[in-house]
């Protein structure tokens, strides 16, 4: 029995932080929080610096952390930079999958209120050609990358990501129609042109060097893909748009 100060027995303490006293038990079992003390017939009796460390784990669980992670913070066995940063890395990956699945929902809904008469394997192919384009993403794009990218959507709105992809579909045909009618890429028509294709991808990359090397690498390595699914670019109207971008510097 502690000499002096302050002790809780183990439903006391369950009750004021908030807990049952099956938790505390396992928090004993494991170590994590032992009591410091017992009664004469065994009951747990806890001391401040218990309490101390019970609101230290319930801190650290706040955060997202498993037990013996915080365990680990505790004991100092890592120290707690590390253990954030990786937290924190985690829960982005975390939040990418969250955006992205809110995104296809979104999609699905306005789908559904726009055709009501939809078939069920419509919307089941709508999902599977989804999941396939962000597993392709997941392959080109860092968990780093996809954060940002995540980043940035939030930050233009879908309103403005509405607005590019409306560009995208009425440019790319304007392309087509410059390479087909012989257009030399030199022309001030073919270098306005290729202005506003720049300008596209730079809203999707924001200058960073990092994304754009990603979506370019992405693109050469599914081309055909892309254009027979989802009516990308050609090779041939992105050479255009190289040589015009090129000759208007």
């Amino acid at each position: 029995m502690p000499e002096s100060g302050q002790v809780w027995k183990v439903g006391e303490l369950a009750a004021e932080a908030g807990l049952t006293i099956r938790t505390l038990h396992h928090y004993d079992r494991i170590g994590l929080v032992c009591p410091a003390h017992r009664s004469g017939i065994g009951h747990r009796l806890y001391t401040e610096a218990d309490v101390e460390r019970l609101y230290q784990v319930l801190a650290l669980r706040q955060l997202g952390l498993g037990l013996d992670r915080i365990a680990e913070v505790l004991s100092g066995v890592v120290e707690m930079a590390h253990v954030l940063a990786a937290h924190r890395d985690h829960l982005a990956a975390r939040l990418t999958a969250i955006r992205d699945l809110h995104t296809l929902v979104e999609v699905l809904a306005e789908t559904a209120r726009n055709r009501p008469d939809a078939s069920a394997d419509r919307f089941l192919e709508l999902i599977r050609r989804t999941v396939m384009v962000d597993d392709t993403v997941k392959q080109y794009f860092s968990e780093q990358q996809l954060t940002q990218l995540a980043e940035r959507r939030e930050q233009l709105g879908d309103e403005r990501i509405g607005q590019a992809e409306a560009a995208w579909a009425e440019l790319i045909p304007q392309v087509d129609a410059a390479l087909a009618a012989g257009m030399d890429p030199a022309s001030p028509e073919a270098g306005e042109l290729a202005a506003r294709w720049m300008a596209l991808l730079e809203g999707f990359h924001g200058g960073d060097d990092g994304l754009r090397d990603s979506l370019y690498r992405m693109h050469t390595e599914n081309a055909d893909r892309i254009r027979q699914e989802f009516c990308g670019p050609t090779p041939a109207q992105i050479e255009f748009v190289k040589a015009a971008n090129a000759a208007r510097r």
